[in-house]
């Protein structure tokens, strides 16, 4: 089985591979103070509430956008579990093509996300991957399978701590739709505010993308928590995928093992 790890600024999700299935899933919120014991106990756990063992695990692979935890990840899947994973980092052969100024400047994230979407969803035609993760990231993907570039913007649950923090009565609030645009309370306001603006952001982002591609036929994936509920209202949108990076990193092991 192999075990992969995305360690994003606001969760680390940990996906189980028995083949081709996904036979476990789970997410934690990132610490950047635990120590390698501490998030092995956590594994080890997580491990043993889908009646897995570590000793199920004959590989790993892990992504990280935060490079003070790669150290103590490393160290945590060598001790508890004797592996040493397969970093996805520069030189790691991913079966794209990399073309923007500075391949290296591109989030393991991103290259992940780009490598899933590519080979489950494009391959005829180009890809647009949207992650709506702690930033919303979009990527676009030709035909060829080359990453040419895409947009960085505010995440959705940044953009409603910065709303809550930077005024003096809004409530923090959960996230879901509320059914229509003219809201009579301030909840139901907010969410409209946000998760409709985003979908409208995500509409004219496709569609400036598709005008500067010249490609009229491209496929939409979206992912990251949020990217159900944007994927509700931007009609843009074709698919919607939440394990779209555990299995964009099970690609990657299998090409660089």
């Amino acid at each position: 089985m192999i075990l992969c790890i995305d360690i994003g600024n606001t969760n680390i999700k940990y996906g189980v591979f028995d083949g081709e299935k996904l036979v476990a899933s789970f997410r934690i919120a990132t610490q950047r103070n635990l120590t390698a014991d501490e998030y092995g106990i956590k594994v080890q756990n997580l491990l043993e509430s889908a009646s897995l063992k570590l000793d199920n695990i004959n590989g790993i692979i892990m992504s990280s956008v935060i490079p003070q935890l790669n150290y103590t990840m490393e160290h945590m899947c060598e001790q508890y579990l004797g592996i040493k994973p397969i970093a996805v980092a520069p030189g790691l052969k991913t079966g794209i093509n990399i073309k923007v100024d500075n391949a290296k400047e591109v989030g393991a994230d991103r290259i992940v996300n780009s490598v899933a979407a590519y080979k489950k969803y494009g391959g005829d035609r180009p890809v647009i991957c949207i992650d709506f993760g702690t930033a919303t990231t979009l990527n676009v993907i030709t035909e060829k399978g080359e990453l040419i570039g895409g947009v960085i913007a505010p995440g959705i649950k940044g953009s409603l701590d910065s709303l809550v923090n930077g005024t003096a009565k809004l409530p923090n609030i959960e996230l879901e739709l509320p059914g229509k645009v003219i809201c009579k309370d301030t909840i139901t306001n907010m969410q409209a505010g946000l998760l409709y603006g985003f979908a409208g952001l995500v509409e004219y982002l496709v569609k400036k993308t598709k005008k500067e591609l010249g490609a009229k036929q491209c496929v939409v994936v979206a992912t990251g928590g949020l990217g159900e509920l944007i994927a509700a209202e931007a009609k843009c949108i074709d698919y919607s995928d939440r394990m779209l990076t555990l299995e964009g990193l099970k690609m990657l092991y299998e090409i660089n093992s």
